[in-house]
């Protein structure tokens, strides 16, 4: 291998992705000279194109290239596999824990091959039972070895409902954290409520954790509290809190419209529980909330009308100038369906440049939705905006408008059409935007790149 061939090939280190990148870049891109096999570093010729190269290189391995003996160990070539079956066998024997910490995340995902379930199958028998190793690997910051630790651990039972609960409730990886939580709630149903479980659950960092300990509440003897997660953050939850009061005996819509008795109280999350079990007529209470000082809440109240299909065009239109982003954005979701019903004029407007930039995007959002020149023209106008995310959105949204399987929707032979559409030719191939003129009848432009 030559000098510069060698320094383009870095060497791995840390995430195991790296290491599987690595070996497989070695195999793509560099052409080896077989007859110098002792001129490659260890790594190459760990991963060398030649079968012999590789297992005569495990004869001898380095210890830092531990991860790479486990890649071979999967090898295609029967022979390189048995030899890296027994360095790794040996350093397992050496350092067991060691060697578990260090190749767990390779490991997890090398088991996934044709040859990986021998690695997999040592690892599981090296943690079998192995309480402290175990625990360890449970603060992986890989989560796939989080996982895995964690399915030895709840098969083992090592641990009680309150480690599991704790587990469940800090997990920031869903795939674990609904390992322990399923561990949490079985161990609840054998052995009876545990209120520090329970607790722990309801104070998770994941909805789905926190749902659980909302439904655990009923095993505990503990119902009445579900109406305190009536305006929990998630609607997973919430829907979770409705039920268990319907379990109770209670009525879920009733609660939640006494909670907003006093509007000055309404919190943002209070709104939306409220929404989601309301009724048509229950609409009034939730305009009396447009006037709330909270933006959050008006933001809340305007999603919530939307859910009970009571859109009053003209009343949202009013709050498009909201100072509150979060409103502006739920106004432009709530009338888009009607954005036909709004005047135009009135739309640009709301796009100019001195207007705040939240305005002018939801503004933008509903000349879009309206379709046609209107739409057109009012991405042509922000092709050249001062706000950059307008920009990008704005000449996604002109490039959208093209399709080889649908009409354009846009007027035909309509010379506005043809004067937007010069302004975004950079958006479009030349036989492109030839393709779209013709559709829409009309002419086509000189395309200098055609010899004219």
């Amino acid at each position: 291998m030559d000098t510069d061939t060698k320094e383009r090939l870095p060497l791995p280190g840390g995430p195991a992705a790296e290491w599987i990148a690595f070996d497989h870049e070695v195999r793509r891109t560099h052409h080896w000279s077989y007859t110098s096999p002792l001129e490659t570093p260890d790594a190459v010729k760990l991963c060398h194109a030649n079968g012999r190269i590789r297992e005569a290189a495990l004869r001898t391995p380095s210890p830092l290239l531990l991860e790479l003996v486990l890649i071979r160990c999967t090898d295609w070539v029967p022979a390189v596999r048995e030899q890296a079956r027994r360095v790794l066998a040996a350093a397992l024997a050496d350092d067991p824990a060691g060697t578990v910490l260090r190749l767990t995340p390779l490991v997890m995902r090398l088991g996934r091959r044709e040859q990986g379930a021998w690695a997999l199958e040592r690892f599981e028998a090296a943690l079998d039972g192995d309480r402290a190793l175990l625990g360890e690997l449970r603060g992986s910051a890989d989560p796939l070895s989080r996982r895995f630790a964690a399915r030895l651990t709840l098969d083992a039972g090592l641990l009680d409902v309150r480690e599991l609960a704790r587990l469940a409730a800090g997990e920031q990886d869903p795939v674990t954290g609904g390992l322990w939580t399923a561990g949490a709630l079985a161990a609840l149903a054998a052995d009876g409520p545990d209120d520090r479980a329970v607790d722990a659950l309801l104070g998770g960092r994941s909805p789905m954790v926190r749902s659980a300990g909302v439904t655990a509440l009923r095993g505990a003897g503990r119902t009445a509290e579900a109406v305190g997660h009536f305006d929990d953050r998630s609607g997973l939850v919430r829907a979770c809190a409705r039920w268990l009061v319907r379990q109770g005996g209670g009525d879920p819509y009733t609660v939640c419209r006494e909670r907003l008795a006093d509007p000055a109280r309404a919190t943002p999350y209070a709104v939306t529980g409220f929404a989601e079990c309301a009724r048509r007529e229950d609409a009034p209470l939730l305009r009396v909330l447009l006037e709330h000082p909270d933006g959050r809440v008006r933001a809340a109240a305007v999603a919530g009308l939307r859910l009970l299909d009571t859109t009053d065009i003209e009343l949202l239109r009013a709050l498009l100038d909201d100072p509150s982003p979060a409103v502006a954005r739920e106004v432009a979701r709530s009338l888009s369906a009607s954005a036909l019903l709004l005047p135009v004029d009135w739309l640009m407007d709301r796009i100019a440049p001195e207007r705040p930039s939240h305005t002018r995007r939801a503004a933008y959002r509903l000349l879009f939705a309206r379709g046609g020149v209107a739409g057109l023209r009012a991405s042509t106008e922000l092709l050249t905006d001062r706000d950059p995310a307008l920009r990008t959105i704005a000449a996604q949204r002109v490039q959208s408008m093209w399709s080889p399987y649908r009409q354009p929707d846009l007027p035909l032979r309509d010379p506005e059409v043809g004067a937007l559409l010069d302004r975004c030719t950079h958006l479009f191939s030349g036989y492109v935007m030839r393709q779209m003129r013709a559709r829409l009848g009309l002419p086509a432009r000189p395309d200098p790149s055609d010899g004219y």
